[in-house]
């Protein structure tokens, strides 16, 4: 990739470690697949997927699965320029176990820290920050230094600029504690204009979980756009004068954690083709339908097609639009 990139996330990258064998515990799994991972890693494969150029800022070890990342990201479609050789920490590694359809334990590996938390501001690259059609980050970025510090760095970079999202994506092992997550989320939403996050996620970030109050307060905080996923309830956006609601898109789960990096990385080429709101909201939700069917996250990313499919499919997941006076 010569140019900018069309979408430029930051945050985790690692390697997954998913069981072959579904409803045991690890102690009694036998064989396991070896994947991509991370979460905005894995939002910019679902936007490679669908045909967009994509890059990760992010952090590796000097290690196999360091090698194995950035050989992975240019197989997959993302351009690893931007992905930072750590030789103090190895590459971290998550574990799941899988018991559907809602249960799905994560183990993350990644003490004494890992190299994309370790991200410094000098190893944001400038122009990309500043040019990319989308900047994707995850508050994971904001729990410790120095990668809160690089973070920052990339949105004064980034100004006001358009499509600028931040996933609310809160995994508590990460932070001291709730109130240093809350403050640190409620500083950054007033630099971004679309947020993303889940029920529990809005807690933490705006100290609301009923979705109306949790996407008027994330509206409050200056976001143009809030998208609040209510799991089995589907998902609402709401902007100051629309508001949507998306039913579920009916499938047999096999494992839930990548869905919602599917809903990002769709939701970004929804965003980039123009759609309005409420199809931009629907396919993205398909999307992340699509990807909880499937054993892996990355490599499991759908294409256009088999979003546009599934949605003409099923009828009754179409969107419920409200014009907010």
């Amino acid at each position: 990739m010569s140019t900018v990139p069309d979408v430029l996330t930051i945050g985790r990258s690692g390697v997954d470690i998913y069981p072959l064998q579904i409803g045991v515990g690890l102690e009694e799994v036998a064989s396991f697949g070896k994947f991509l991972g991370g979460s905005p890693t894995n939002v910019a494969v679902a936007a490679a997927r669908m045909g967009h150029s994509a890059a990760v800022v992010t952090g590796v070890g000097d290690d196999p699965f360091g090698r194995f990342v950035r050989q992975e990201m240019a197989r997959l479609g993302v351009d690893p320029r931007y992905v930072v050789t750590n030789h103090d920490y190895n590459t971290p590694v998550t574990f799941c176990e899988i018991f559907p359809p809602d249960d799905f334990p994560l183990y993350f590996y990644r003490s004494p820290s890992a190299p994309d938390l370790n991200i410094r501001p000098e190893d944001i690259p400038e122009a990309a920050v500043r040019e990319a059609k989308i900047f994707w980050m995850s508050v994971t970025g904001l729990s410790v230094e120095p990668t809160r510090a690089a973070h920052h760095r990339a949105m004064d970079l980034r100004g006001r600029t358009p499509l600028t999202i931040l996933d609310l994506d809160y995994r508590p092992m990460f932070w001291a504690s709730e109130e240093l997550a809350h403050a640190e989320v409620e500083r950054m939403l007033g630099l971004v204009d679309i947020a993303v996050g889940n029920k529990e996620e809005c807690r933490i970030a705006v100290g609301e979980t009923e979705p109306e109050r949790a996407a008027d307060a994330l509206l409050e905080r200056g976001v143009e756009i809030a998208i609040v996923k209510q799991g089995p309830r589907g998902t609402l956006a709401k902007t100051r004068d629309q508001r949507v609601v998306v039913p579920v898109t009916p499938v047999e789960v096999c494992n839930g954690l990548g869905a919602g990096d599917s809903f990002g990385g769709a939701l970004c080429h929804a965003l980039l083709e123009g759609w309005d709101l409420a199809r931009a909201v629907s396919f993205a939700s398909t999307a992340g339908a699509i990807v909880a069917s499937r054993l892996e996250c990355s490599t499991a990313m759908a294409t256009e097609q088999e979003v546009l499919d599934l949605m003409a499919a099923n009828p009754a997941s179409a969107p419920k639009v409200e014009v907010l006076s």
